[in-house]
């Protein structure tokens, strides 16, 4: 049996949206059982006040002083550096 668009209503706001086949076989691939049970913008909006940002958020992201390992320069990188493991700079790092 091929999987067909399924309507739900949104928990948040209560409009009907449609959970398309594609979408259903994403979430199949990706092992999700459930269904989404906010719609896109509610979705979104939720993403934002848990700030998940995602994709175009401009989100402060902590970053902490660090000396590379390879070339000795100063550097940022977005974690503790907890001195038992080597931290490089961008250039040292893509290297």
């Amino acid at each position: 049996m091929a999987i067909q668009d399924k309507s739900i209503q949104c928990s948040d706001c209560g409009s009907t949206f449609i959970f398309t086949a594609g979408e259903q076989e994403f979430f199949k691939t990706k092992g999700l059982t459930s269904e989404p049970k906010r719609c896109s913008p509610c979705r979104q909006a939720n993403r934002q006040t848990r700030g998940g940002g995602g994709s175009g958020g401009s989100q402060f992201r902590q970053m902490y002083p660090a000396t590379c390992a390879a070339c000795g320069k100063s550097t940022e990188v977005p974690f503790e550096p907890r001195g038992d493991k080597p931290v490089y700079c961008r250039d040292c790092f893509r290297k």
